[in-house]
């Protein structure tokens, strides 16, 4: 008979948590726990087990033979459960909470004019909405889908694209009247770019120099904490702004931003994907759902 006391998919979902975040700490945050207790949690389970799972040390976790092989089995029945829940949920309507972290212009171009309708839609699911240009580590931030803009280095989550968007740099008029327009990458040394204050995949502009590409740092009197504030610094006129077209697209066709060195633009876009966690491709269906929905509804071109 079952002991009652125990539950023990909880406690596989706690231990893979702690593997998967390399430590108690991060996995007591991302469960909403204390520390305190997700270690006694490990100690229960080892010592009901009658071995040691991790090792602990103060260079962090390190799983022992024993833990590799209950590691691995673990994700298999935690995957197992989740395929029985969504196939016994088939054919019902989503339902549930799903948090989303997006960058700041796609949430305010894009993802935020789309919740009407996707919640008449499906009027069963609510959304948790975070717009931060921060990568966010989803696991840790209890994060069903991120829209992430820019390539995926070196990542393990299951991507959908949403297509990619071209690049430039822009200005206000008010700005080139008062500073002149460059015409070179040298004339950029006595103007302001305007950077960001947090880590991008790429911290420099690329121009076309000949058959190559050199690379100009973004260095200035400001820096921007997301990607709304420096479009809207680019707008007042503060300084030069390299952006997403699909961000500043309809500035540009209001006259309120200018292109610059377009003889110089390398060419390249930024792709856009909505990045979750997925074990096989198994997933509820309300963030199926909502993945599914951006697909159809967000049309960006490279152009």
């Amino acid at each position: 008979m079952p002991r009652a006391e125990t539950n023990r998919s909880a406690e596989m979902e706690v231990f893979v948590r702690v593997v998967a975040l390399k430590g108690f700490s991060a996995a007591a945050r991302s469960l909403r726990m204390t520390p305190s207790a997700v270690s006694k949690l490990i100690a229960r389970l080892e010592a009901r087990l009658g071995t040691r799972l991790v090792n602990r040390s103060t260079r962090g976790l390190q799983l022992t033979p024993e833990g590799h092989a209950f590691h691995e089995r673990c994700l298999r029945i935690l995957a197992d459960i989740e395929e029985a829940e969504r196939e016994a949920a088939a054919g019902t309507a989503p339902r549930g909470r799903i948090r989303v972290n997006a960058s700041v212009p796609f949430g305010r171009i894009y993802l935020l004019p789309l919740v009407p309708d996707f919640l008449a839609r499906h009027p069963e699911v609510t959304l948790d909405i975070v717009l931060s240009d921060q990568v966010v580590d989803l696991m840790e931030q209890r994060a069903d889908v991120a829209i992430r803009v820019g390539p995926l280095h070196g990542s393990a989550l299951m991507a959908r694209k949403l297509g990619e968007s071209g690049m430039a740099v822009v200005a206000a008029p008010s700005y080139l009247a008062r500073r002149g327009i460059p015409r070179t990458v040298a004339d950029l040394a006595t103007h302001n770019l305007i950077g960001f204050n947090f880590a991008r995949t790429f911290e420099e502009w690329p121009f076309r120099a000949g058959a190559g590409i050199v690379t100009v740092p973004a260095t200035g009197t400001i820096q921007a904490g997301d990607g709304e504030i420096s479009r809207e610094l680019a707008v007042a006129g503060v300084g030069l702004a390299r952006h997403a077209l699909f961000h500043v697209g309809a500035d540009i066709a209001a006259g309120r931003l200018v292109r610059v060195l377009e003889d110089l633009n390398p060419g390249d876009t930024e792709a856009v994907h909505a990045v979750y966690l997925g074990q096989g491709g198994h997933l509820p269906s309300r963030i199926r759902a909502f993945i599914d929905y951006l697909a159809q509804q967000v049309r960006l071109r490279g152009a």
